[in-house]
Formats: structure tokens, sequence, C-alpha cells
């Protein structure tokens, strides 16, 4: 039985924990560069083809390895050592970006370079993700966890609003594509820190039994904790939603609301902004509510955030739904990773992480270029209708199930 109320008072600090400090400095690197290059990559398309459906493509395309490859990551992370499997992931999306960044420098560009660069960048950005999930629970004890993951959330999405200012003044630059190569020098400084994280890792004790049957026992898993695959259901839709209006948010402040690239920079800031304050706020939501109930609620809260969006014409409307945006993603993401993290035996955890984390993104790629081609044929606004239709209609859902009284059990 698993406390639904995530009490952790007068536990030791997760602070004190060296590992987890460097988990917290690396991912705090991790998150500035991933911020400069997420939104590097699209308005560099933007630039080059002016269309809504190229920069959904993209979107598109870098969410293909969660859903084609996550569970297969899976396995190899439990079988792998942790450490010099995330040391490789990061290092080859520095080489990647580096590539990158030589080629449009010697003046070759295509759509198709960065559709294959976006596909790489986030197939090795998930095997270092799942491997540090994996390393945080296996330095943690499980009373830590969730402090640990708003600690987390806390430190990255703090360092993160640094990466959409930073990109809106480089981008001013005569070569945009300089933030190609903050961010792969940003990577490089995150593998040094990395390495220098003494490894405590035992072997897993159990005797292989071959790759399918291990992904079979990750499946088991996952359909024996059915609160955890009640939430994935929810978060399969969740995310269509999501992924529509994040696509769209991009290309409605440079079209419809015509921001320069600084200005865009800023009032994507405004999402970090409440992504902190969501950090400090689910340590008291978690003692006084389930995760069912914090899940449904914020899934209400989305669906109003883009009933905002939807109204918005000026970038200060822009920059508050993006606020409250931050805080709502925040209390439900953490909320999930946490629960995942603590029902979830350790020998099984890459396993459980990289299945549920494929489930989670089933439907994106797909809701994110129907976002694009409903640009293209009738505008922003109705794309963030569609997706507040469809939060209202999962929050609906999510107070027939489970979710609504069920405590947090596994």
């Amino acid at each position: 039985m698993i406390n639904s109320n995530f009490n952790t008072a007068k536990q030791p600090s997760a602070l004190r924990n060296g590992g987890f400090l460097i988990l917290l400095v690396t991912g705090g690197i991790m998150a500035l560069g991933n911020k400069i290059y997420e939104l590097a990559l699209p308005l560099i398309l933007y630039d080059m083809t002016q269309s809504s459906v190229v920069m959904s493509t993209m979107r598109g395309i870098e969410f293909l390895p969660n859903l084609l490859l996550a569970m297969f990551i899976g396995v190899w992370v439990d079988r792998a050592n942790k450490k010099t499997w995330s040391l490789i992931a990061i290092g080859m999306q520095a080489v990647i970006l580096f590539v990158l960044y030589f080629s449009l420098s010697r003046g070759y560009a295509s759509t198709s370079l960065f559709y294959a660069a976006g596909f790489l960048l986030m197939t090795f950005g998930y095997a270092y993700s799942n491997a540090r999930v994996a390393m945080v629970k296996h330095s943690l004890p499980a009373p830590l966890l969730t402090s640990a993951n708003a600690l987390y959330n806390f430190v990255v999405t703090f360092v993160g609003i640094l990466g959409p200012a930073l990109s809106g003044m480089l981008l001013m630059l005569p070569n945009m594509h300089t933030a190609l190569l903050l961010t792969a020098s940003a990577f490089l400084v995150a593998w040094i820190t990395l390495s220098a994280l003494r490894s405590q890792e035992e072997r897993p004790v159990h005797v292989r039994s071959g790759f399918w049957k291990e992904l079979r026992d990750g499946w088991q898993e996952l359909r024996s904790n059915r609160l955890l695959l009640t939430i994935t259901i929810v978060v399969v839709f969740l995310n269509s939603s999501a992924g529509m209006v994040d696509t769209t948010l991009i290309f409605f402040a440079k079209d419809t609301l015509v921001l320069s690239n600084a200005q865009l920079g800023l009032v994507l800031s405004a999402a970090g902004l409440g992504g902190l304050v969501g950090s400090l706020l689910i340590g008291p939501l978690k003692r006084r509510f389930t995760v069912g109930q914090l899940i449904s609620w914020t899934v209400l809260g989305l669906g109003l955030c883009s009933v905002l969006f939807s109204l918005t014409q000026t970038g200060w409307m822009l920059f508050l739904g993006l606020f409250f945006l931050g805080v709502l993603e925040t209390v439900n993401t953490v909320s999930i990773w946490t629960f995942r993290q603590e029902s979830t035996p350790h020998h099984l955890i890459g396993r459980v992480s990289g299945i549920t984390g494929s489930l989670f993104k089933l439907g994106l790629p797909f809701a994110i270029m129907a976002a694009g081609w409903m640009t293209k044929l009738s505008s922003p606004q109705i794309v963030f209708s569609i997706a507040a239709g469809m939060n209202l209609l999962i929050f609906a859902g999510c107070m027939l199930s489970p979710l609504r009284t069920k405590q947090t059990e596994a």
C-alpha cells in the first residue's frame, strides 16, 4: 500500500544525496539545452518555409521515437548500466547538434535534414530520460521520491525559463542556427557533469529470460497496476490535446499576434514561471488530494487554458494563459511521475517507464499533424477550441473512472 497523501514529513532531504545532486545539476543543464533547440528548430523551419504544416510535421516526427521505440528502450535500460547508457545518449545528442550546426553553416539546409535530426535527438533524449527515472529511483528511498521529483521539476523548470528568452535573443542574430551550437555545448557540459556520478548500481540478480519475455513482464506489471493503467489511458488522450495546443501556439504567436522572436521567447517563459509555482504547490496538494483527483482536475484546468488561448488577442493574454498552463501541467506531470516510480518494482522500472512512455505518445504525432492542417485550412482558434472540447471529454471520463475516488494503491 502506498500512502495516497505522499507524506514526506520528518524525512531526510533528497539534497543530501550526492548522486541525486549530480542528477539534478545534469538535468538542469539538459533542460536549458532542450528548451533552446526545441524552440530553435521550428523557428528556423518557419523562416525557411513559412509553413504551419512543415512545423507541425517536425513536431510530429520528434514524438515518433517515444511512440515506436520507448518500450524497447525500456528493456535495454533495465539490462544496462544506467550511467553508461545516459552518457552515450547525451553524447550522441551533442554530436547530432554539432553536425546540424555545421551543415547549416555551410549552406546545406533541407526539411529532410531537420526531420532526421529531430527524430534522432528525441530518440537519444528519451533514452537518457528513461535511465534518469531509474537512477533517481535507485538513488533514493521511496518516501523521498515525491519531494525529489518536485525538486527536479523545479530546478529543470527554473533553468528552462532561460531557454526561450535566450533563444529569442539568439534568433535575432544573422545566423539563427547559433542556438544549435549553444545546445550542443550545453550537452557536453551535462556529459562532463554526469561523468562525476559514482554509480553504485547493482547488477540485476534475475537471469535474463530473453528480450520479448522481459518486455512481456513489463506489460504484465502495468496490467496488474490498475490505477497506473487507468492513468496511462487518460494521458494518451490528454497528450494528444496538449500536443495540438503546443504545436499551434508558436505559429499563432508569430502569424496571428505577430510577435517578434524576442517577444515570443519572453512570452513562452511564462509557462516556465507557472512550472515553478506548480513545483511549489505539488507537495501541499498531494497531502490533501489523491493522485487521481489531482489528475482529473488539472485535466479540466488545461481545457480552460485552451479556451483562453482561443480568445487571446494580445501577447499579455497569451502570457497569462501559458502561466496557468505551466502550473497545471507541472502538478499533473509530477503526480504521474511519482506514482509510476513508487508503484513499480526496481527491476521493472525501465520497462514500465518505456511502455507507458510509448502509450503516452500514442496519438500525439497524429494530433500534431492534424493541428498543422487545421491551422492551414482554418485558424489556430479552431485548434484551441477542439483541444478544449477534448479535455472536457477526458475530464468527464475521469469522473466516471476509479480516478475520482480510488486511493493510490499498488
